[in-house]
């Protein structure tokens, strides 16, 4: 009798495994400005969780250049760095119907120091941080209860440079994400080499200088992914074209370099490819990286003791300049977006190998520059 519950108990989970797989999804993108006769704005597509097939994107907003996204932790708002009706750069919010069909537009506020590259949520919603590339800053805005931007409450200035004196001439803020705790921020700067952390203040908006995360000279850190459990972060390095993984001790908000890893081949120019995206794998230890130059996205395996990283597999992502992915909630897709081929292409995560596999499935989208996925309902 043991014996036939346990085997009701793995043939349920084995069914509700493949239901997680099959839950079909809401992708939303964010484009930078389109070519002549194509429509400015977000848009939006529908993933079928069971083949990965995406419906062919349409227009959900329209607002100028939303070329990065944000969802609120509780899935009914986003949030666009975008270009606002006067031209100048901005952040705008967005009510997100209950079946996640439409946008709806609530406010927005300009940022007064430039545009946007980054923007991010805390994990309880209650402010909006961006990251100004530009003009080498970071900000802050409060959220109102219904979601809406308040003014801007913060705006705190990096310094530093880097050996590269085309790129790393001053600080570059490229990215923000807040730590599991819900405690810190953390912003990678490319122009600085460093991960630049600050004490988040969220009852006034407001942030502290905390520390640094070092990284080697001309590295170029861009974007920053933290691992499901919460010791480990990795940083795709835009000039270095490596990975660097880290320690993170959250208790001293604390982050300390393990190792820099390599993917590319040795007989390609380093000035040739930049990387771009990082995202660790929700459910398996396997991170991946696009590289734009290459045109291909990679991946690795985390080793979940110490962090570092082995090199699985690199495959062509059929398009142009991917600077933006994303994963699926179930962690069995992989869209990527050609920027400059005007696609987003399906790739399959291996939940064995981790290895990416092409999956014979386009569509077009002017300029992605950024893809969210929400489960459908």
């Amino acid at each position: 009798m043991r014996k036939f519950w346990v085997a009701c108990w793995i043939l349920a989970a084995m069914a509700m495994s493949e239901s997680s797989i099959a839950k079909n999804a809401v992708v939303w993108i964010g484009t930078e400005r389109p070519a002549i006769g194509q429509q400015d704005g977000i848009y939006r597509a529908e993933q079928d969780g069971a083949t990965g097939k995406l419906t062919q994107p349409k227009l959900a907003a329209e607002i100028g250049s939303p070329e990065f996204l944000a969802i609120r932790p509780d899935g009914k708002r986003m949030y666009a760095a975008c270009r606002l009706k006067d031209g100048k750069p901005g952040v705008a919010a967005f009510e997100i119907a209950d079946d996640r069909s439409a946008l709806k537009f609530l406010n927005s506020q300009p940022i007064g120091d430039g545009g946007a590259c980054h923007l991010a949520t805390d994990r309880s919603g209650k402010v909006l941080f961006t990251a100004q590339y530009g003009s080498g800053s970071v900000a802050a805005f409060p959220l109102a209860d219904d979601g809406s931007i308040k003014p801007r409450s913060a705006l705190v200035r990096h310094s530093g440079t880097g050996p590269n004196r085309e790129r790393q001439e001053g600080p570059h803020p490229h990215q923000v994400v807040t730590d599991p705790a819900n405690r810190f921020l953390f912003v990678p700067d490319l122009g600085s080499d460093r991960i630049v952390i600050y004490e988040m203040n969220l009852g006034d908006g407001t942030l502290k200088p905390h520390g640094y995360g070092e990284l080697p000279a001309g590295s170029g850190p861009r974007h920053l992914a933290l691992h499901p459990n919460g010791k480990f972060a990795f940083v795709a390095n835009e000039l270095g074209n490596t990975v660097t993984s880290f320690k993170y001790d959250a208790d001293a908000g604390k982050l300390d370099a393990i190792e820099t890893t390599e993917s590319l081949p040795a007989e390609l120019q380093p000035n040739l490819c930049t990387y771009a995206e990082i995202y660790v794998h929700p459910r398996y230890d396997f991170l991946y990286v696009s590289i734009r130059g290459l045109d291909a996205i990679a991946a690795y395996r985390i080793d979940s003791q110490t962090g570092q990283l082995k090199f699985i597999n690199r495959e062509a992502i059929r398009g142009a300049h991917p600077r933006t992915f994303n994963i699926s909630p179930s962690g069995k897709w992989i869209l990527v977006g050609g920027r400059d081929s005007n696609t987003i292409s399906l790739f399959e995560s291996n939940d064995k190998s981790g290895a990416v596999a092409y999956w014979d499935k386009i569509v077009n989208v002017p300029t992605p520059m950024c893809i969210e996925v929400q489960d459908a309902r």
